[in-house]
């Protein structure tokens, strides 16, 4: 199979090749891995009963689904990954807000990914070969996780695709394969071992594991689901059908995962260490078993979030090669895992990076969402290559490839829901307002949101806005105009 030329340039219809169903596939495949398993373990941790886990999970991705399955069908009107396609919103040089908010999206979750994976691996190859559990066995599981895992991103969409039609069968098989292995000791009560509620009392407790748990598995997609839909062709395909499949695939391949680390985790009384309580109390029938599924499933995910890597670094630094930005970032986030292993406390770590860039990520989401609404899914694909091609001008130019008000508006947002996050180490002063919950990204987005509508109120947004003459002499005029694309 060759490797794959296309980086963030509009891809020509007659190879968008793919369908409803691929995407379905893809989101369920990717996701039946550790990186995602582990999610669920949170609200165990947090110390939350079973029925509490459940519906925060549940709720969480319900909700963050709706918000993000939309996205979708940007990339499916302009060809293009979605931090390109924000430039029409942001503008041509605007759009890497969203390139960098997708970049550390990806190396967070690859991080997470190859660290948990890597974890359960080296515990697995001692209980069964005998392998010591030390510095040198982590590094050495570490590095083959993320080898593996490069391969598969440089060699691109489509043999991740592949990948994810195995994943899908094999891994779906070996979760149903721990459901018997752990079933025996499962329990409904909150453990222990976790200490107890882990902000006091239950409903901020249970509003942390929404958000922690649930909220953040789809909003890690804002900008991922564009990579995949940019290959289906919007001739042969409708809006309706690719929106379907994307809201199937995320709250399924979301949700089977999560409640199966929920499950197990309760099973296994594993309140601190999730990686090393799955190994410690599986029998001895599933060793092998799930020894495939966190070497298989880790590389799977970890790919797919390098591909996705590689595409934001080539957005960034357009002289970069896709192979070479995608063997950069992977690089990068190997370091960020062996820093991970030997400096920071797994649970600490998991709620600080997603509560952050939840609240850094959601208003970067609303204004797309907007902006995609008010040009009724009409844009302007050439122009959105404008910052790829080192030119300048078009439609998209606004005031030297910015949109102010958009850029405004999202920082805003990110301000606000930084103010009033709640991590194991800071807390947000806007926390007394809320009674002390995290209602970060609620507020991130609705400010975020609500300051791009008023600054944009009394400008004119149409479909045929986007369809005009690209030519540089026309964006002075434009933004005189005070159109937005």
């Amino acid at each position: 199979m060759p490797i794959e030329q296309r980086g963030v340039d509009t891809i020509p219809d007659a190879e968008r090749a793919s369908g409803p169903r691929d995407l379905i596939t893809i989101l369920l495949g990717s996701n039946l891995c550790l990186g995602v398993i582990v999610f669920g373990w949170l609200p165990v941790s947090f110390g939350l009963g079973w029925w509490a886990a459940l519906t925060s999970v549940v709720t969480g991705t319900v909700v963050g689904t709706a918000l993000t399955a939309p996205l979708a069908l940007v990339s499916l009107r302009t060809g293009t990954n979605l931090s390109t396609s924000s430039g029409a919103h942001f503008g041509v040089r605007g759009r890497l807000v969203g390139s960098v908010v997708g970049l550390l999206l990806s190396l967070g979750y690859t991080a997470l990914t190859v660290w948990i994976g890597g974890d359960a691996m080296t515990a697995l190859l001692h209980r069964l070969f005998g392998m010591p559990v030390n510095g040198v066995s982590y590094g050495i599981v570490y590095a083959l996780l993320a080898a593996a895992s490069a391969v598969g991103a440089v060699y691109g969409y489509q043999l991740l695709l592949r990948l994810s039609r195995v994943l899908a069968v094999v891994m779906t098989a070996l979760l149903v394969l721990g459901v018997i292995a752990y079933a025996p000791h499962f329990t409904t009560s909150a453990l222990p071992e976790a200490g107890g509620y882990a902000l006091g009392s239950f409903w901020p407790t249970w509003l942390l594991s929404v958000v922690a748990a649930g909220l953040s598995g789809p909003i890690a997609f804002i900008t991922l689901l564009g990579d995949y839909t940019r290959y289906v062709s919007p001739t042969r395909h409708t809006p309706r059908s690719v929106l379907g499949a994307t809201w199937f695939g995320l709250i399924v391949g979301l949700l089977v995962p999560q409640l199966f680390g929920t499950f197990t985790a309760y099973a296994a009384g594993a309140a601190l260490d999730y990686a090393g309580g799955l190994v410690a109390a599986s029998p001895g029938w599933y060793l092998v078993p799930l020894l495939v599924a966190a070497c298989a499933g880790s590389a799977g995910n970890a790919g797919l979030m390098l591909y996705s890597m590689g595409l934001d670094l080539d957005a960034i630094l357009p002289k970069a090669s896709r192979a070479r930005a995608t063997y950069t970032v992977a690089a990068f986030a190997t370091v960020c895992v062996f820093v991970g292993h030997y400096a920071w406390d797994a649970q600490d770590a998991m709620t600080s990076f997603v509560l952050l860039l939840t609240a850094i990520g959601t208003p970067w989401a609303v204004i797309t969402l907007i902006g995609f609404a008010r040009c009724r899914g009409v844009y302007d694909a050439d122009a959105l290559q404008v910052f790829n091609r080192r030119s300048r001008g078009g439609v998209y130019w606004y005031r030297a490839g910015w949109n102010p008000r958009a850029t405004a508006s999202w920082a805003l947002g990110a301000v606000v829901g930084l103010l009033a996050v709640s991590l194991p180490t800071y807390q947000g002063p806007l926390l007394s307002l809320t009674g002390g919950v995290d209602c970060s990204f609620l507020l991130s987005g609705l400010v975020g949101g609500l300051a791009y509508l008023a600054l944009t109120f009394r400008t004119r947004h149409t479909a045929t806005d986007t369809t005009a003459a690209t030519d540089t002499a026309s964006a002075p005029r434009r933004e005189a105009e005070g159109v937005t694309g």
